[in-house]
């Protein structure tokens, strides 16, 4: 089985600073593209972040030089920091990553449970 737990989540003012992490667990092979989405009540899920296996990284204008990814491939692990906050960026924030996992074959896409960002004053 696999698992995509992440954390980082919680209550920020408008302008500071948070880092999500995500970490795939289980019996995986290999790790291919993971991102960061987020859905809030008035929206549909969109990506926010996007990284390769060998660090190749995509950005909505919307957070593009505000939020920054990477990865850590040893602990199969997803960053987001996220700086600059706004009002607007306040969501469920979803990990998502392609991988394979051992005595499979293909491509196969895990989602995390998801953790809470808040910005407010």
């Amino acid at each position: 089985q696999v698992q995509l737990v992440e954390s980082g989540g919680g209550w920020v003012q408008p302008g500071g600073s948070l880092r999500l992490s995500c970490a795939a667990s289980g019996d995986i092979y290999t790790v291919y593209t993971m991102n960061w989405y987020r859905q809030s009540p008035e929206k549909q899920r969109e990506l926010v972040a996007s990284i390769t296996s060998i660090g190749n990284t995509k950005y909505p204008d919307s957070v593009k030089g505000r939020f920054t990814i990477s990865r850590d491939n040893a602990k199969n692990t997803v960053y987001l920091q996220m700086n600059s906050l706004k009002h607007e960026d306040t969501a469920v924030y979803y990990c998502l990553a392609g991988l394979m996992r051992y005595h499979c074959f293909g491509e196969a896409l895990y989602w995390g449970a998801g953790t809470l960002v808040t910005v407010s004053s």
